[in-house]
């Protein structure tokens, strides 16, 4: 199960502009432009429950883990700074997961970033090749 899930994960991860991988106290974490820390995997750092810790706008963390804590949680080391947890070691609405991981990329990445994934797209005028 935690293979699969790592793999879903990272593909939300590097789905995302300028995103690389590498691990951080051992395990796979990803950062916007090799610096901006975002979202990690966590199946080491919290109660051995597989997890992962992101960057969350303000009060996501509270109102989350309030009404969800089966689901959510904050976690160790990051969590004063508004970081979620999220287990994902139940059933995982991974469209939810998604939107989540989004909204950590946004969170941290510089603005050209963050404006251009939020941007909508331009559609093509008639003629255009």
């Amino acid at each position: 199960m935690t293979s699969e899930v790592l793999a879903r994960l990272r593909g939300l991860c590097l789905a995302l502009p300028e995103v690389e991988e590498r691990l951080s106290h051992g395990e796979p974490a990803w950062f916007v432009r090799g610096k901006r820390l975002f979202v990690t995997f966590a199946e080491r750092h919290h109660d051995d429950r597989v997890a992962c810790w992101c960057a969350a706008p303000p009060g996501a963390q509270e109102a989350l883990v309030a009404h969800q804590p089966e689901r959510f949680f904050r976690p160790p080391y990051v969590g004063q700074r508004g970081w979620l947890g999220i287990y994902l070691d139940v059933p995982v609405a991974w469209d939810e997961v998604e939107e989540l991981v989004r909204d950590a990329y946004l969170a941290v990445a510089p603005k050209r970033l963050a404006d251009a994934l939020t941007r909508p797209a331009l559609a093509e005028r008639p003629g255009d090749p």
